[in-house]
């Protein structure tokens, strides 16, 4: 049975730094298409960034240069890496994992945590 567990969600200023974590069980995210996710009240939830099992990234717009994914094989862990955050970025931030091997923003993924909640104030 697949399980994802986020942490390191919190809050922070604008201009701060947070860094998320994925914990996975019943896959490997190295051999996995592995995602962060995110929805703010009121809206739909986004793709953020998107990582195929051979290591293409696909990022949101929004995110470039301020966001990278890293993982630990070992840790069998996701990260994210959220630099010079900005209030819109407030969020509950998702991790999701998809059995295929290439994938990007738009795939719909099969496996997802429960959510962590960024808060980024002005």
């Amino acid at each position: 049975q697949v399980q994802l567990v986020e942490s390191g969600g919190g809050s922070v200023q604008a201009g701060g730094s947070l860094r998320l974590s994925c914990a996975a069980s019943g896959l490997r995210v190295s051999s996995n298409c592995m995602g962060w996710f995110r929805q703010a009240p009121g809206k739909e939830r986004e793709g953020v960034i998107v990582r195929d099992s051979v290591g293409r990234t696909s990022y949101t717009d929004s995110v470039k240069g301020r966001f990278t994914v890293s993982q630990d094989n070992a840790q069998n862990t996701l990260y994210l890496q959220m630099n010079s955050l900005k209030p819109e970025d407030t969020a509950t931030y998702y991790c999701a994992a998809h059995p295929v091997t290439y994938c990007v923003i738009s795939t719909l993924f099969k496996s997802w945590g429960q959510g962590t909640q960024v808060t980024v104030s002005s």
